[in-house]
């Protein structure tokens, strides 16, 4: 019998504080996701998570570093509640050579 996994978000590194949906997620939904094999960590959405956007693992204080792929993608621009949203409206993102900060706020 073959069994298939079907994955709603993805960590791409062990040191990651992010994770990505593979699916449009609801807010409200639980999300079990894992770093290692059988290292499961069940995560409840604080918001609706569209595809390919970031949602925390944990919380990220403000200031802190975004991990995703092991590296930093920017840094909390206020804290970060574990299953929040992480987008433009939370983080200071580099993008090249220069940082491009909250440009969705207004």
């Amino acid at each position: 019998m073959v069994t298939i996994l079907k994955r709603k978000a993805l960590i791409i590194n062990i040191k990651d504080n992010v994770a990505s949906a593979l699916i449009d997620l609801e807010e409200g939904e639980r999300v079990e996701i894992s770093r290692l094999p059988g290292d499961n960590i069940i995560i409840t959405l604080v918001d609706g998570i569209q595809l390919g956007h970031k949602f925390a693992l944990e919380a990220i204080k403000l200031g802190d570093d975004v991990l995703k792929n092991g590296m930093s993608i920017g840094t909390t621009s206020k804290d970060i509640k574990k299953g929040e949203h992480v987008h433009i409206h939370n983080v200071t993102q580099i993008d090249g050579d220069s940082i491009v900060e909250n440009v969705g706020e207004k």
